[in-house]
C-alpha cells in the first residue's frame, strides 16, 4: 500500500480519532469527514481545539513526529483573556510549570491584530468588561492540553486555541472541515525533516 499523507482542519467539538466508544451521546470523528482508510492522525488535537492536523499510514513518520525527543516545532493561534503583559509573555517564552512539569522554551508573541480565521460554532463566550488577545506560541513539545495550562498558568486563559503549522506544513487553503493530500515539494520536506539520510516512499 502506498503512503499517504493529508493535512485536514479539525473543526472545533470533533474528536481527533475515528471511532467514539463512548456511551453518550455520538460525538463527531473523523470519520464524519475523512473517507481514506487505514490512515491515523499524527498526535492529538483536543476536542475543542480547531486546526491543522496530518494523517498517514507511514509508521516510522508518525512516530518521528510525534515522539518529543525529535522536537519538531508545532505553532497555534491562541486566544487568550485579558492582555498578557511583558512578564507573562517572558514566562511562557522560558518555560512555566505544569502539573509537577517545566515546560520547555517556547516562541511566543503577542499578534498585533486578531488573525484571520473563520468563525468557531459555536462562538466563545465573551465577556463584556474583559479584553482579550492573541498569541503565537511554537512549542516542540506536545503534553496534554499543554498550551491551556500553560497560559492559565500565567493568569491568561485561553478562549480559542488554532494549530496553524506543523514544521513546515501550513493550514492556509484549508477550510473547517477541508482536507488534501500533500504536494510532492510538501512530502519531500518532510521526508527532510524526519528522515534527512533517508528517502520517503
Amino acid at each position: 500500500m502506498p503512503y499517504r499523507y493529508l493535512l485536514f482542519y479539525k473543526p472545533y467539538d470533533v474528536l481527533t480519532q475515528f471511532t467514539d466508544n463512548s456511551s453518550v451521546a455520538p460525538r463527531s470523528t473523523l470519520k464524519d469527514y475523512i473517507p481514506v482508510p487505514e490512515i491515523y492522525p499524527v498526535g492529538r488535537l483536543d476536542r475543542d481545539s480547531e486546526g491543522l492536523l496530518l494523517l498517514t499510514n507511514h509508521g516510522q513518520l508518525q512516530h518521528r513526529l510525534s515522539d518529543p525527543q525529535f522536537q519538531h516545532p508545532r505553532t497555534y493561534w491562541v486566544q487568550v483573556e485579558r492582555v498578557p503583559d511583558a512578564a507573562a509573555l517572558t514566562q511562557l517564552r522560558q518555560g512555566v510549570v505544569i502539573q509537577g512539569y517545566r515546560t520547555r522554551p517556547a516562541q511566543v508573541q503577542l499578534l498585533p491584530t486578531e488573525p484571520t480565521l473563520p468563525p468557531r460554532e459555536p462562538p466563545i463566550r465573551f465577556r463584556k468588561n474583559v479584553p482579550t488577545a492573541w498569541l503565537e506560541i511554537t512549542l516542540t513539545e506536545g503534553k496534554n492540553r499543554q498550551v491551556r495550562r500553560m497560559t492559565a498558568a500565567v493568569g491568561f486563559p485561553t478562549l480559542r486555541l488554532v494549530r496553524v503549522a506543523i514544521a513546515h506544513l501550513q493550514l492556509v487553503g484549508l477550510e473547517p472541515g477541508q482536507w488534501r493530500d500533500l504536494t510532492p515539494p510538501e512530502q519531500a520536506s518532510l521526508q527532510q525533516l524526519c528522515f534527512p539520510r533517508s528517502k520517503l516512499n
